[in-house]
């Protein structure tokens, strides 16, 4: 069952990658709660297939970095970029993309997640096993309020610029 407007997000974890030791968090990687991540924010999120894939790195992920301050100026409180990577790769993606700071990069290694929101995809024929669809949410206190799925490769409703316009 695929999630949909209204619903609260599943139980699951995510990884993140911190490279500053907090009180809070520790150097290295990081296993979230999701749900309680969430509590009692407004957070933009997107999903896609993979970390250092062509869509991903050159449109979808530097979309929601650049917009970054258009989203906190309209109440996110986070963004997270969540694929089906570990969080080494996610950390370092995300320093070369320069989202430290700006876009949280959450791994979810294992498609547990994904396989939860009901977003997970069949990318075996491409050597890459199971992965995201691409997509794009605006998640407040934990439900699911707009939800913006690609059909089929293409990238045209998860971008920044519509969350933008439905926040």
């Amino acid at each position: 069952m695929t999630i949909k407007i209204g619903d609260t997000l599943p139980e699951g974890t995510l990884s993140e990658y911190i490279e500053v030791e907090t009180e809070a968090c520790a150097l290295g990687p990081n296993t979230f709660n999701v749900q309680e991540l969430a509590k009692g924010k407004k957070i933009a999120i997107f999903g896609l297939p993979g970390a250092y894939t062509p869509t991903c790195s050159a449109k979808h992920a530097p979309g929601y970095i650049a917009h970054a301050d258009e989203l906190k100026a309209k109440g996110i409180d986070e963004i997270w970029c969540i694929s089906v990577n570990d969080a080494f790769v996610m950390g370092a993606w995300g320093r070369e993309l320069n989202a430290t700071g700006v876009v949280r990069m959450m791994g979810d290694g294992n498609a547990a997640f994904t396989k939860a929101l009901g977003l997970d995809a069949d990318f075996a024929k491409f050597g890459m096993g199971t992965r995201s669809q691409r997509y794009s949410m605006l998640v407040e206190d934990g439900v699911v309020r707009q939800l913006n799925v690609e059909q089929g490769g293409k990238f045209e409703v998860s971008n920044v610029e519509t969350l933008l316009g439905q926040i």
